[in-house]
């Protein structure tokens, strides 16, 4: 796999397609990033981000069913590709790697 470099932003979007699995779609990606992260996002930015992970092969999207609540509208879902699910390892792995590197750190009071 070449590599494939990330913005943070990015990182975090392809990390909660990966934790909501089926259920992977830009509204519930907002919700999920508020809910864990206590952090306020775009969902347009959160789509233009999607297509990006799209365009770079880590994510594949499809339609799902129209619904009465969205008024006969589809959702467009997304999941993570063989090549999302080796970058979201790597990313983990290189994470890792750097955190042990810092030196045990001591909070005063």
């Amino acid at each position: 796999m070449r590599n494939t470099y990330l913005g943070e932003f990015e990182e975090l979007v392809l990390t909660m397609v990966g934790i909501l699995k089926d259920e992977a779609y830009g509204n519930s990606i907002v919700i999920e990033i508020k809910t864990q992260l206590d952090r306020k996002v775009n969902l347009s930015g959160v789509h233009v981000t999607l297509y990006r992970l799209e365009d770079k092969g880590l994510v594949k999207s499809y339609m799902g069913g129209a619904t009465n609540e969205r008024g006969g509208r589809r959702k467009r879902y997304f999941e993570l590709t063989s090549a999302g699910i080796k970058a979201l390892q790597s990313i983990q792995e290189q994470r890792l790697k750097l955190w042990k590197l810092v030196p045990q750190l001591k909070f005063t009071r």
